[in-house]
């Protein structure tokens, strides 16, 4: 009892020490506004889902494909399982290690230093032996050191998983805005081609006025002009096709064949959903990023404790059985040897070492604070602006929609006045020229309304996070 008293006594001072050698590091909730400015009302509110083009067979049939076959999911993935293997290295450290070996050793001595009994030949001048050992050592981790390093590396797993989700809702989002992207172009060709049967409609009514003498060749030629016009806007849209295509393969790692035969098949036309309401505090559970910077939060939370209690003395216990003889014959004829050690270590004088360790890791962990309160920030106005601008291209596609009709309305007036003798040709020409432009501009306000929504989605955290 006298012996533990005396070992109790010598470990308080490295147990004092190492508990005032902690730095604080505070890591305040940050504070988030009640809702945000921009949002609708919760009753015209629709479901988080609605703001993707769920009903479109292109998007359901890539965005599968794309799950399946990633590359960049498939590499998320690989992450979770490094930081699932770590965490299991760290809980085995806190469980003991047993070991087996054997050896055969043969020794070449010189008998003359053990003096007289070397010279008369008691101790042998060359000896084999034989041995095989079973160990086992554990650190019962009284000060919690393996502990906090145990916990690091679980809290890196719900990192890694919340940065394959967010891996995850980038390419949902970035296959959305490409089909969503070539909806809108196969809306701008529609307009584009009622756009050039209206202007052939017009050549072939300039071409009769000027048969029956009543009209110069002139209104002809300029009827045939604008209607060229709109074969060259149909024929630049091919270019943009194309890198779609080149995106869509590259985002699912499907051929180009597959991804043209998902995207003919028929969706429904560009129909914005309502936006729905949502609350800043959301953002905190949805968010990959949010999710991914609190888990490295709370890892280097786990790095400064077990840095710091570096300082503790370890505790040790270790213990070997095995078997020792000089003879084949006699290895397992009372040959059993074994050793049973109790150690304790502490840092004395280490002119800094753990000191600098503990400073490190309260930077990582102030470092990791800030990039959690930077990662909720993000959110917040990544959210705002989603928000805002669903509300501005909203109503930009109302305005586009209205002027589309009433422009095509003034060139339908326009036109019958013309027939009847009471507008000239150039009156009919101007309002068809500005009717053209309308219809392809209301197709892509209509797009950008949708591609908004996609932006939305991704803002508020898209999907709650599955169990990898």
């Amino acid at each position: 009892m006298r012996r533990l008293s005396l070992a109790g006594a010598a470990l308080l001072p490295l147990a004092l020490a190492a508990c005032a050698s902690v730095p604080e590091v505070a890591t305040p909730q940050p504070e988030l506004p009640r809702a945000f400015f921009n949002q609708p009302e919760a009753a015209t509110g629709a479901a988080l889902a609605a703001l993707m083009p769920t009903s479109d067979p292109a998007y359901a049939a890539l965005s599968q494909a794309a799950l399946a076959n990633a590359p960049n999911l498939a590499e998320a993935a690989a992450r979770i399982d490094a930081a699932r293997a770590g965490a299991r290295g760290a809980g085995a450290e806190r469980l003991p290690n047993i070991s087996a070996d054997g050896s055969v050793t043969r020794n070449r001595i010189n008998p003359a230093q053990f003096g007289q009994a070397g010279q008369q030949g008691f101790i042998p001048r060359e000896q084999t032996s034989y041995g095989a050992n079973i160990t086992a050592s554990w650190d019962p981790d009284i000060f919690g050191r393996l502990k906090a390093q145990e916990r690091a590396a679980l809290a890196r797993i719900d990192g890694a998983t919340a940065q394959a989700q967010g891996v995850r809702l980038a390419l949902l989002a970035e296959i959305a805005a490409s089909i969503t992207d070539w909806r809108v172009l196969d809306a701008r060709a529609a307009a584009i081609l009622a756009d050039s049967a209206a202007a052939r409609q017009l050549v072939g009514l300039a071409k009769a006025r000027e048969d029956a003498g009543i009209a110069p060749g002139f209104d002809r030629v300029r009827a045939e002009a604008t209607a060229s016009g709109s074969a060259t806007r149909l024929a630049a849209l091919e270019s943009e096709r194309a890198q779609l295509i080149g995106r869509l393969v590259t985002l699912t790692a499907q051929d180009a064949s597959t991804v043209r035969a998902a995207l003919a098949a028929p969706a429904p036309a560009l129909a914005p959903a309502a936006a729905p309401a949502s609350l800043p505090s959301d953002l905190l559970a949805n968010r990959p990023d949010v999710a991914a910077a609190a888990a490295e939060l709370a890892a280097t939370d786990a790095d400064l404790a077990a840095a710091a209690r570096a300082r503790f003395p370890r505790i040790t216990l270790s213990g070997v059985i095995g078997l020792l003889s000089f003879r084949p014959a006699d290895f397992f004829d009372d040959s059993v040897v074994g050793t049973l050690t109790g150690g304790i270590a502490g840092p004395l004088l280490d002119f800094g070492r753990v000191g600098a360790q503990i400073d490190g890791a309260a930077a990582n962990k102030r470092a990791a604070f800030a990039a959690y309160r930077g990662a909720v920030y993000q959110a917040l106005g990544d959210a705002e602006a989603a928000y805002g601008v669903v509300s501005a291209v909203d109503a930009e596609a109302a305005l586009a929609v209205t002027q589309r009709d009433q422009l095509n309305r003034a060139a339908a007036i326009a036109e019958t006045r013309y027939r009847a003798g009471l507008a000239s040709f150039l009156e009919v020409l101007e309002a068809r020229r500005a009717a053209d432009s309308s219809g392809e501009s209301a197709a892509a306000a209509l797009g950008r309304a949708a591609r908004a929504r996609i932006v939305l989605w991704q803002a508020l955290g898209g999907e709650v996070m599955a169990a990898q």
